[in-house]
């Protein structure tokens, strides 16, 4: 099954999500902060990562735009996840580098699904 990187520095989320991940067969990596986001992914190569936009050190929007500059990681797919449901909030995710953006509370059902569109639309490129 694939696997995702999980950046999220809220314990309660991180804990939340990735045992409903794991629950749905995925394997799950854990980054804190979007500096260890960017080592994680290098290391990891994960086929997808979800990617909190407020981050401790180096937030996701930065994370995100250096993870797509790196040739290694340019191609994985991100999903931005934010509690910032502004106007522009989406546009900006998506000008960052992100495949998809979601908000925060996360709504399992519909972050599932964008994980499961990005994943099969990866794999077939």
């Amino acid at each position: 099954m694939a696997k995702i990187l999980l950046v999220e520095d809220n314990e309660m989320n991180r804990d939340m999500l990735s045992r409903r991940l794991r629950r749905r067969g995925f394997e799950v990596v854990i980054a804190v902060d979007g500096a260890t986001g960017i080592t994680t992914a290098e290391l990891e190569l994960p086929d997808l990562i979800v990617m909190d936009m407020s981050l401790p050190i180096l937030d996701g929007w930065e994370a995100t735009k250096r993870l797509k500059q790196i040739d290694a990681t340019s191609n994985i797919p991100i999903i931005g996840c934010s509690a910032h449901a502004m106007v522009g909030d989406r546009e900006r995710g998506i000008e960052a580098g992100c495949d998809d953006y979601d908000t925060k509370p996360i709504e399992f059902a519909r972050l599932l699904e964008k994980i499961e569109r990005l994943l099969e639309k990866y794999a077939r490129n």
